[in-house]
């Protein structure tokens, strides 16, 4: 099974909805893929508007919640792709290889029309990534 581990600082939006898109799409195309999500620095909560707009788009996040980075994780995943935060590996609390960065633009404090537009720029990419596997 391929591991792909999202890396974000706050672990709390744009991580957690590509989390939530990989498992799905790779279970819908049967795929022996599974992602993870993580934070340098994980938030308390998960961004309210990002767990809207993922329901609006049919995918839950009941049951996920902001984690640390650690080791363990960095060194499991087959990818690590951060979000565009600003993530430094050097600053990392986990030595991790990164893949890629997606440059994403950060849901908080955003409008709903906005992090609709960033729910559907994850889910492209997430779907260009699950192809490329």
């Amino acid at each position: 099974m391929k591991t792909v581990l999202y890396v974000c600082v706050h672990n709390a939006g744009r991580s957690q909805m590509a989390e939530a898109f990989t498992n799905l799409l790779a279970k819908e195309q049967g795929l022996d893929v599974r992602a993870l999500s993580a934070g340098t620095v994980a938030g308390a909560e998960i961004n309210s508007v990002a767990v809207a707009v993922m329901e609006e788009a049919g995918v839950s996040m009941a049951g996920q919640e902001p984690k640390q980075l650690t080791q363990v994780m960095a060194d499991s995943a087959d990818r690590v792709i951060t979000m565009g935060c600003g993530v430094d590996a050097e600053a990392c609390p986990a030595r991790i290889h990164l893949s890629e960065d997606w440059g994403l633009d950060d849901p908080k404090g955003q409008s709903i029309k906005m992090v609709r537009a960033i729910r559907d720029e994850i889910k492209a990419k997430v779907e260009a990534l699950l192809a490329a596997l």
